[in-house]
């Protein structure tokens, strides 16, 4: 495999979200993504690891999660791939709306839509797929 594509496979232990960061770290050097940029990929990821192992895993050790990267033109692309049985993407709760502002969780999807360039949830929210156009910028 490539510099310009790399795959990852790891039980559902929290402790892994340390894997996905060293894989930012690593892809952003190789790219030479600025500084502007590269918390928005790294918190981007990790909310989608930490929602895949929490969510759709369910912590269960013996789930993996798969998370694929690759570049597209001028873009990174990550996807990440949880064995939960998915969940209804289209129709969750704003956390910025009153009612949610003191609730500790519900954030990630929200920052994921925000921070990345591109959100997609594939085959019922078991697969996020992130796209950051940010090489040659």
């Amino acid at each position: 495999m490539n510099a310009n594509e790399k795959e990852l496979s790891f039980p559902s232990k929290t402790e892994n979200i340390a894997l996905v960061e060293q894989l930012v770290d690593s892809v952003c050097s190789y790219f030479m993504v600025k500084e502007d940029f590269y918390g928005n990929i790294l918190i981007s990821m990790t909310e989608a690891v930490n929602n895949a192992i929490v969510h759709g895993n369910k912590l269960n050790p013996d789930k993996q999660v798969k998370v694929h990267f690759y570049t597209e033109g001028d873009k990174l692309m990550f996807s990440i791939e949880d064995e939960g049985p998915g969940f209804d993407f289209s129709n969750l709760p704003d956390p910025t709306s009153p009612e949610n502002i003191e609730k500790p969780n519900g954030r990630g999807v929200f920052l994921m839509k925000h921070l990345a360039d591109d959100c997609r949830f594939l085959d019922d929210g078991r697969i996020v797929s992130l796209s950051f156009d940010v090489l040659n910028k």
